[in-house]
């Protein structure tokens, strides 16, 4: 459903979009593609490879439930406790009776996930300019807005809470093969310009998560995008 809707919106929305630096991130997104093809993916294949579909799905979901923790304390940033008090409980619970986090308990008792907060979202809601789109090294899209929450989303982490340097190194290693996994099916159903269209996507994602899916279309009224669904194929990137 949100591949349909960036496909037929993109072209219109993609007109909102400056990208002044786009012939830089044009480079530093090649570079990206390139350590991807020819290190991130086959680590990542091999791993899709050897993993039961159960123990994926359980790695996903503990990622998940580490993501509440910060999604909390942005929640409460934004002066949102309705927020707030449901990642909060999503979190209790998953980590409880959900082991660690390996099941989503919490949806199956009615606390679904409505989404994520992240500290560029905290920043947006505060009235932050985006700025300028920017692909990161490594990292990939971003806005400079995003990039200035970065350091702050790192230390609402519990990753980067870890004392013992090899588990929290292995743990983030672990993130970014989970994370990349959850692209492959996206992946494959790209067209056309994949920059162009992976920068609107992102655009478009963020403008929704900031404005909790209220967002103006082309004749200036609110429309409300929820029934497209969550823009991501996880909460926000927590790290």
């Amino acid at each position: 459903m949100l591949l349909a809707f960036l496909m037929a919106s993109g072209t219109a929305l993609a007109e909102e979009f400056e990208d002044p630096w786009e012939d830089f991130n044009r480079k530093v997104y090649s570079f990206n593609m390139t350590v991807d093809r020819f290190f991130l993916k086959p680590v990542t294949q091999a791993y899709r490879f050897v993993t039961p579909d159960i123990v994926e799905t359980g790695v996903n979901n503990a990622f998940s439930n580490i993501a509440e923790v910060p999604s909390v304390l942005n929640g409460v940033l934004q002066g949102k406790p309705g927020s707030a008090l449901r990642d909060s409980g999503r979190f209790l619970v998953n980590s409880t009776v959900g082991v660690a986090g390996l099941f989503d308990v919490a949806s199956r008792i009615g606390l679904e996930s409505v989404g994520q907060e992240d500290f560029g979202q905290t920043l947006g809601v505060w009235g932050f300019d985006r700025g300028p789109y920017v692909v990161l090294p490594f990292f990939g899209s971003s806005t400079v807005r995003d990039t200035v929450g970065l350091p702050v989303q790192s230390v609402m982490s519990p990753i980067y809470h870890i004392d013992h340097t090899r588990t929290q190194n292995s743990t983030l290693v672990m993130y970014y093969i989970n994370r990349r996994s959850q692209l492959m099916e996206l992946e494959e159903q790209l067209t056309g310009d994949h920059y162009t269209f992976i920068r609107d996507a992102y655009l478009q994602r963020r403008e929704f998560l900031i404005k909790d899916g209220e967002v103006e279309d082309d004749f200036g009224t609110d429309m409300d995008m929820s029934e497209y669904g969550d823009f991501g194929e996880e909460e926000s990137d927590p790290f």
